[in-house]
């Protein structure tokens, strides 16, 4: 089978592709890399020339003056620069309702040559999208990554890209998408809960983790237990990192002579995984009710991670015993675990395991991508 994903955030994609390409399929990624994280691709739509020095100035010129970045132009361009390449596949999956990442217009039309050319396409609802921002401004659960929103002023500006899946020109894109999908698939609980309902969808497949990629081994603890908490500044309030950040500082005056803290700032992919190796502990959210991909990547490395792991995650795979620490936005709560965790490490030691122990047998890719692979056959 020949197989085209569209857009890549998080590695899902790469991690599906190894596991397809493992079962003998032929796979092809199509993305821009994802800015500073800078993900392997096939067919690159990199803004290669808005971040030249020549380009850089006219962009930051045009940005200054109409907030609009150009390079989302360059993206759509390079994207109608691969159509050649991106014809005949058997399915095409779009990482989410605008996968090219360029204006809306150009989006639209390069997806309809994407819906001709090819045979069956699938959506992935693995982030915001229309249908999860409208669930999430209608504040059905008990929490999510609106909080800050609802809550904060000073957050606004975080939360525009949600509220522009909201606008006139979005919800085209959208009702283009689902006029032309097989189906929607959901990777996790967060995104379970908005799509249940919808006639279009195709159930949850969890995110798929290469295993093989991510040594496991059990953690020492000689000395001081290591903290880590990585910041990307886009993130800063959906990801409640000011909970964290304040429970840390609260630690330190605590126990400041058992931990070692270690922080990280809007740092590529390769050197984040670098910096977080060396930790016992890893903060990754406080407002999921299941992991996205930096904390199953921890995870699979037997570190024990604060992230989503409410009881709706727990319930819908069985679990009995901890395999993460459920986080959420209470500096309190954050500090009483954290304080637990170091003044028991063979805790440490045992929730590692099991997080490991999770992810073969939940997100192996190869498994993954046979569900998908079932999913897209019906």
């Amino acid at each position: 089978m020949r197989i085209l994903l569209i857009g890549e955030f998080s590695r899902l994609h790469n991690s599906l592709k190894e596991g397809l390409v493992a079962l003998g399929h032929e796979v092809v990624i199509v993305a821009n890399g994802d800015g500073f994280k800078n993900y392997p691709v096939d067919l690159s739509t990199k803004a290669k020339w808005c971040e030249t020095p020549l380009g850089n100035i006219p962009r930051q010129i045009i940005y200054r003056l109409t907030n609009f970045d150009i390079a989302t132009l360059e993206f759509g361009i390079r994207f109608y620069i691969h159509l050649n390449q991106l014809k005949n596949f058997d399915v095409v999956q779009l990482i989410n309702e605008a996968p090219i990442q360029t204006i809306p217009k150009l989006e639209r039309f390069l997806l309809k040559k994407i819906f001709k050319q090819n045979k069956k396409t699938f959506l992935l609802c693995c982030g915001v999208d229309y249908l999860v921002a409208k669930y999430l401004m209608e504040k059905k659960e008990r929490y999510s990554i609106m909080n800050p929103y609802f809550e904060n002023a000073k957050s606004k500006k975080e939360y525009q890209f949600i509220l522009d899946f909201l606008s006139p020109n979005h919800k085209k894109t959208h009702d283009l998408v689902y006029q032309n999908i097989q189906g929607v698939i959901a990777s996790d609980i967060d995104y379970l809960l908005p799509m249940q309902k919808h006639p279009k969808f195709l159930g949850m497949v969890p995110n798929p983790v290469n295993t093989s990629k991510f040594e496991f081994s059990e953690m020492e603890i000689n000395a001081k237990i290591v903290i880590f908490l990585g910041i990307n500044h886009g993130t800063y309030y959906t990801k409640g990192i000011s909970f964290f950040e304040k429970a840390l500082e609260i630690l330190k005056q605590k126990m400041g002579d058992k931990i070692e803290i270690i922080i990280a700032e809007n740092l590529p992919y390769q050197n984040y995984i670098y910096k977080y190796n060396q930790a016992h502990i890893i903060l990754d959210q406080v407002y999921g009710f299941d992991q996205g991909y930096n904390a199953l990547e921890a995870m699979a490395k037997g570190k024990v991670v604060f992230t989503g792991a409410e009881k709706e995650w727990k319930d819908y795979y069985k679990l009995t015993e901890k395999v993460a620490i459920n986080a959420l936005p209470d500096v309190d709560y954050l500090v009483s675990e954290l304080v637990y965790l170091i003044e028991n490490p063979d805790e440490i030691k045992e929730i590692g395991e099991r997080a490991r122990q999770f992810i073969e047998k939940e997100h192996n890719y190869i498994k993954i991508a046979q569900k998908y692979l079932e999913i897209w056959s019906l």
